[in-house]
């Protein structure tokens, strides 16, 4: 009877702390890892980039890429001039204000400038106007209406282009030198299991991506 018992302990004991140890490997795998967060991010930022122009123009390479696509089709002065716009507003002093206004002006205004684009004459005009005492928002509506001819014209073609496959091949990437990935074997002696009436150790093997 004490035989039975006995077994019948060791048993649910097995079972008890088998059933805890399967909890805890549970709680490890779902833990947020470094390498996780990584990895959600770089897909994230990949996805992101060709959601919206907007979101495009915030990263550096997103920029280079689209900038890319624009000279294949001959028209890269319109994101020259949105950039533009962006450093103009970034000034303080009136005389820096004038200097750049005119800078802009002459470059991509003006009749017959080097990377004149494409906007109305009207708006030329307020533009025009405006030079004598410029103020950040000298070159808003202009700068509207091209951010307009890029996100309902150019972003759409760049999101089917050879250029934003390449970005986001790369953008999907690690990233960094040494930043290989190497395969972590974690063993534990924990997990128990019953055969033949005696208790045996059986181990169980996680393994993990971890970068160096």
């Amino acid at each position: 009877m004490n035989g039975l018992s006995n077994t019948s302990l060791g048993l649910q004991d097995t079972k008890t702390i088998h059933n805890a140890w399967k909890s805890r490997m549970h709680k490890f795998i779902q833990s947020p890892l470094p390498w996780r967060k990584i990895n959600r991010h770089e897909t994230d930022e990949a996805s992101l980039l060709g959601e919206s122009l907007e979101a495009l123009l915030s990263r550096k390479r997103g920029q280079s890429a689209f900038r890319d696509f624009l000279k294949s089709e001959f028209c890269e002065e319109n994101l020259d001039f949105w950039l533009a716009c962006e450093d103009f507003k970034s000034y303080d002093s009136q005389e820096e204000l004038t200097r750049k206004a005119a800078s802009i002006y002459e470059e991509f205004i003006e009749a017959d400038s080097p990377k004149q684009v494409n906007i109305d004459f009207y708006t030329r005009e307020i533009i025009s106007q405006c030079l004598q005492q410029p103020s950040p928002s000298c070159f808003v509506v202009a700068q509207r209406k091209i951010y307009s001819l890029m996100e309902n014209g150019s972003f759409p073609r760049f999101i089917q282009s050879e250029q934003y496959k390449v970005l986001f091949d790369a953008t999907s990437k690690p990233r960094g030198p040494g930043k290989h990935r190497k395969a972590l074997k974690i063993k534990s002696t924990g997990d128990l299991m019953q055969h033949d009436s005696k208790p045996i150790i059986l181990q169980s093997e996680l393994y993990l991506l971890h970068k160096d």
